[in-house]
């Protein structure tokens, strides 16, 4: 019997949490999170803290709600929170440019966590991953083990999605 090759990375995919719409003068970019944006991102960190632990990194999309989500989610794992990395090309990504922001990191971070936005993070997980999802969910997390030891070569046959974890539905195994 062949066995599955042993997970050498772990990928977390973070959608921001919900943010506000209260207050039309924002742009899109520069929207708070909303009262149960703030309540969900501490509920889905003290998850992560239990599930995955401490990363090696987080990323983040530069807009308002995807830092805010990461600082809270950090504070919750054991992160410290000045050394979350911004990167412009997260914020209005598509799958292929969250790829890039993926392939483009160091090897020696074996744990990364990213935060951003859908539909991007939604299309990148059907495609790096089955069943698919319909969608992922404010503060929604998907837990991806890859099988390789250097981002670069992050593909779908390298990837198993270990659990999407959802504020309202909790968590499914290897969904």
């Amino acid at each position: 019997m062949r066995r599955a090759p042993r997970p050498l990375k772990t990928l977390v995919l973070v959608r921001h949490a919900k943010s506000s719409w209260k207050d039309a003068s924002f742009a899109d970019r520069d929207r708070p999170l909303n009262k149960r944006g703030k309540r969900d991102a501490p509920a889905m960190g003290r998850q992560l803290a239990d599930l995955v632990g401490t990363p090696d990194l987080i990323v983040s999309s530069p807009a308002t709600r995807a830092m805010a989500t990461a600082r809270i989610i950090a504070e919750a794992v054991g992160y410290a929170v000045d050394e979350i990395r911004e990167d412009e090309r997260i914020y209005q990504a598509g799958p292929a440019e969250i790829l890039d922001v993926i392939r483009s990191l160091q090897d020696e971070r074996d744990r990364v966590f990213l935060f951003g936005h859908n539909p991007g993070l939604t299309e990148l997980v059907n495609e790096l991953s089955e069943p698919p999802v319909e969608n992922v969910p404010t503060c929604g997390v998907v837990v991806l083990r890859l099988a390789t030891e250097r981002w670069a070569d992050v593909s779908r046959p390298t990837v198993r999605r270990a659990a999407l974890i959802t504020p309202k539905g909790g968590r499914v195994e290897g969904t």
